[in-house]
């Protein structure tokens, strides 16, 4: 963008013209004497922004009272200690209250993860009092969340669906209504184009459809994974959270090394500390989890409309007896070993989590670099934004989503059971002869003739 300005202010007229091949002089002129001349004023201010209203100081009082003493280090290592505790408490209480209480919680993380993120945009862009911005990124984002909680439904709540007739309707039209009313959006926003805004409009067009693509995708697959079983949700939050705040220790005592650029206060002792802190803890939560059947079998929709979270366990939540290698068997005086296959895949998620998790973190780092801001919003005293806090968590959800499909989901009988119930009677009575004849055919039940 700032090269582009750049072109336009030292090229002229016939440079601009050139280069953009407008057929309307009108509406090149007006752009090059909006966009030239602001490129003038960057090159004055050597920025490629419009400023950005710094984040404010929202501390509680008492806190501040209590920590007046300390050095503005060991006050902020504080604050983000305490609201760390009470975070981590809050999310232990949500999952307490089930399933549900959890997709409400991830949808209000999405929502303002959405907002922080465009009211960036909004603030950049004021100035230019764009038509429709702020009004097109909230029915986008209504448009995208019908769409995929609309799946949601679909796929997992097939009983609740059969009992009432119009969400019938719109499950078996649903994908044609969410193209419906995103086709709309698209209308309204080729209708708001004004003549001397058309390239900032577009700039805003596509960050917010990024935007829609980081944030609520994610959030997608975050609930995909909490119904294939609480524990694939709990335990990739938990080791993010856990490296975060490792990483923050060993760098705060410990740290000399800068790690990367984009985030200055970030260091190699921090991100080693963080990675082998990460793995060990990794290993003796999933241990603890995996023995809750509550936690590790999938989140089902039962027809006396609640959600069960009942099972037979499956091979990976049963203890299974392992031989130690010689080192470890003098270290623990014992040949035998008694672990949860689990175990061993919090192992590649917890690598995973420090090694590239962080790169999320660098991502937004990189982000809030280029529009001049510290952090996302100042929603929560010493970490700024929840998108400050959310920045890994999102690029965790998708590796847990398709490390599961890859490695781990096999059929669910009980999925395949609900798509057969809500077919017609002579459909179900197709598959029943067919199944039958299969399993006839392989020896698992006996012939007609024979059980006669």
């Amino acid at each position: 963008m700032t090269e582009l300005r750049q072109r336009r202010g030292e090229g002229g007229d016939a440079g601009y013209r050139d280069n953009d091949n407008i057929s309307d002089k009108e509406t090149d002129g007006e752009d090059k004497t909006e966009i030239g001349g602001e490129a003038d004023r960057d090159s004055k201010q050597d920025t490629d922004t419009p400023e950005v209203q710094p984040s404010v100081d929202n501390t509680p009082e008492c806190l501040n009272k209590a920590l007046s003493g300390l050095s503005s280090r060991w006050k902020n290592w504080w604050i983000r200690g305490i609201l760390t505790l009470t975070m981590i408490s809050g999310f232990f209480l949500t999952i307490y209250m089930g399933p549900l209480v959890l997709m409400f919680l991830v949808l209000g993380i999405q929502i303002k993860c959405f907002h922080e993120i465009i009211t960036i945009g909004y603030r950049v862009y004021h100035s230019y009092d764009l038509p429709w911005f702020r009004t097109l990124s909230w029915y986008f984002l209504l448009c995208v969340n019908y769409f995929f909680y609309g799946e949601t439904v679909a796929d997992y709540f097939v009983t609740f669906v059969q009992r009432e007739e119009p969400l019938q309707f719109l499950v078996r039209y649903h994908r044609f209504i969410s193209f419906a009313l995103y086709l709309t959006g698209f209308c309204m926003f080729v209708l708001s184009l004004v003549k001397k805004h058309y390239r900032l409009q577009f700039y805003m067009f596509a960050w917010t459809h990024v935007t829609l693509l980081i944030v609520v995708t994610q959030s997608h697959l975050v609930i995909q994974n909490l119904f294939e079983g609480m524990i694939w949700f709990i335990v990739p939050i938990s080791i993010v959270i856990c490296n975060d705040i490792m990483a923050y220790l060993f760098g705060f005592f410990f740290g000399r090394t800068p790690l990367i650029k984009l985030s200055p206060k970030k260091t190699w002792e921090g991100f080693i500390g963080g990675f082998f802190s990460t793995v060990v803890f990794g290993f003796l939560f999933a241990y603890l989890l995996a023995q809750y059947t509550y936690l590790v079998c999938p989140v089902g929709y039962s027809e006396s409309n609640s959600f069960a979270v009942s099972c037979e366990p499956s091979e990976l939540f049963v203890l299974q007896e392992y031989t130690l290698p010689s080192p470890l068997r003098t270290l623990l005086r014992s040949k035998t070993v008694k672990l949860y296959p689990f175990q061993f895949h919090s192992i590649a998620l917890s690598t995973f989590a420090s090694l590239i998790g962080p790169f999320g973190g660098f991502f937004a780092s990189g982000f809030k670099r280029a529009f001049k801001i510290k952090d996302f919003a100042d929603t929560i005293p010493g970490h700024g934004g929840i998108m400050d806090r959310f920045d890994c968590q999102y690029l965790m959800a998708t590796f847990v989503h398709v490390y599961i499909t890859s490695f781990i989901r096999g059929p669910n009988p009980s999925k395949v059971l609900q798509q057969l119930m809500v077919l017609q009677p002579e459909q179900q009575l197709s598959i029943f002869n067919t199944l039958k004849s299969h399993l006839t055919e392989r020896g698992m039940i006996p012939p007609a003739e024979a059980v006669q």
